[in-house]
């Protein structure tokens, strides 16, 4: 009994203690010092496209983005930057890689942070502009480096990209901003690879309490990217590193956030909208979950509550997981047993279940939204 209980206290999960870091603001969204890990994601529009650019910035905002950031490769994209930037709500990032001059232009027209590496500017004089430009504006400056970009005094050095290239190469910007008493900033240390990427953060974090955007760059489509991006991300996040992250996918823009928020929930680091707990399903099933789940999942995307729903088509593991959900469903025989707050509540037909199952969560989200609204 003695070491059972001691396997139970080992066993025990504790909440992941993040790391400490400098706290900065991307507009109204505060980054590091302890504040919820962001979610980020970018646009791929023709960024002098304006309508088109806003339509796609308001869709990630209402799919849960937090920041967005938009590429602004020339004089022109600036300046519809401007429109943009006119025309949403969210906090906004140029992303800018050579050229001074469209940094001070972004800046004038009210970008939220700009992503820029101070080493890519040039002379000293254009990197001073720029950060003169942000100070005075108070708008944070992200420092992006990619294994896929390493300098190429580096890449001889090291022979190929690895974590101490990397870090290397991030402490020379990170280095230009502290010398020029310039901390309002944070960093990403990308990589394709998860195992260069997370020894980057690992290393980098040690070195600098600025806060961290995390991110496996260029991880692929939607299926491979979200396998590599949850293994790398979810290593590093379970440490406690990280303070802003996007999931970089070959796919829709949107596919980005839904991936990072689940991420967070499965985590219970941030939580947003409704949590399917589900079965697989096997032979023993008594109605169709996997059917019934995509249904939900399409039904229900649009709460941004928290209700936990348990969908588990038989009675071997249903009871349990539906006394730990807001909702829950155990799949029988003729009949389904539907579980409000843990507690057994009626039974439907198989015909009737999706239908009550949203009407339940709905109630659940519906009662949530007003208390808050209320307090």
């Amino acid at each position: 009994m003695i070491a059972l209980k001691y396997l139970v206290k080992k066993l025990e999960i504790k909440p992941i203690q993040r790391k400490k870091t400098r706290k900065i603001w991307v507009g109204d969204v505060p980054v590091g010092g302890g504040s919820p890990v962001s979610i980020q994601s970018m646009t791929n529009t023709e960024t002098t496209d304006v309508s088109a650019t806003v339509d796609q910035v308001n869709e990630l905002e209402d799919a849960g983005a937090d920041i967005v950031r938009v590429s602004v490769p020339s004089i022109e994209a600036a300046e519809s930057f401007k429109a943009i930037k006119k025309n949403t709500n969210i906090p906004l990032v140029s992303d800018i890689h050579f050229d001074y001059k469209i940094a001070l232009e972004v800046l004038k027209y009210g970008v939220d942070c700009v992503r820029i590496n101070p080493g890519n500017i040039g002379s000293e004089k254009k990197i001073k502009e720029v950060i003169s430009a942000a100070r005075d504006m108070d708008v944070p400056i992200r420092i992006g480096v990619n294994g896929g970009s390493l300098e190429k005094d580096l890449q001889k050095k090291y022979g190929e990209p690895n974590a101490d290239a990397l870090v290397e190469s991030a402490m020379r910007h990170v280095n230009i901003l502290l010398d020029n008493n310039f901390e309002n900033f944070k960093l990403s240390i990308k990589s394709s690879d998860i195992f260069m990427a997370v020894e980057s953060y690992e290393k980098i974090s040690d070195l600098i309490e600025q806060p961290l955007h995390l991110g496996i760059t260029e991880s692929g489509s939607l299926k491979t990217g979200t396998v590599k991006s949850s293994i790398g991300l979810g290593r590093l996040l379970m440490q406690g590193i990280g303070d802003t992250m996007r999931v970089s996918l070959a796919s829709d823009p949107v596919d980005e956030i839904h991936v990072a928020w689940e991420m967070l929930k499965s985590l219970k680091i941030r939580s947003r909208g409704v949590k399917i707990v589900a079965c697989p399903s096997c032979s023993r099933q008594n109605f169709k979950v996997i059917n019934t789940v995509n249904k939900l999942e399409n039904e229900l995307s649009y709460l941004k509550e928290e209700v936990t729903l348990a969908v588990i088509g038989c009675y071997v593991n249903g009871p349990g997981e539906s006394k730990v959900a807001d909702v829950g469903v155990t799949g029988a025989s003729p009949k389904h047993l539907i579980y409000l707050n843990g507690k057994p509540a009626y039974k439907v037909e198989s015909n009737e279940l999706e239908n009550a199952l949203i009407k339940e969560v709905t109630k659940i989200a519906d009662q949530k939204r007003n208390t808050i609204l209320k307090g």
